[in-house]
């Protein structure tokens, strides 16, 4: 095994990195995802969400407070069937407050 002993950028590393290029591109799926609702959320919320894991066909927000996570999901099947008219095979959305 070759020791490397420069310096890479993170996107060099994951693109000979195969667990680290299925790592970034499932970020970024999930901030993209994050994204495509962000206008379907009101106002107030949309700092409290933020993209989390994706496991097959579910996905994590992560939320700030009981009371946003209590808000957002009433407006969960509304959000999964945003997501799925763009594309995406999302089943359930996961609400996990974070303390």
């Amino acid at each position: 095994m070759t020791r490397r002993h420069y310096a890479v950028t993170l996107q060099q590393a994951s693109e000979e990195s195969p667990t680290l290029h299925m790592l970034t591109a499932m970020t970024r799926d999930s901030s993209d995802r994050l994204k495509a609702i962000e206008l379907l959320l009101p106002a107030g919320l949309r700092q409290s969400v933020q993209a989390g894991p994706i496991d097959g066909n579910t996905w994590c927000l992560l939320v700030k407070s009981n009371a946003a996570a209590a808000k957002i999901r009433q407006l969960l099947p509304a959000l999964q069937a945003h997501l799925r008219s763009r594309g995406w095979e999302v089943n359930s959305i996961r609400l996990k407050v974070q303390t």
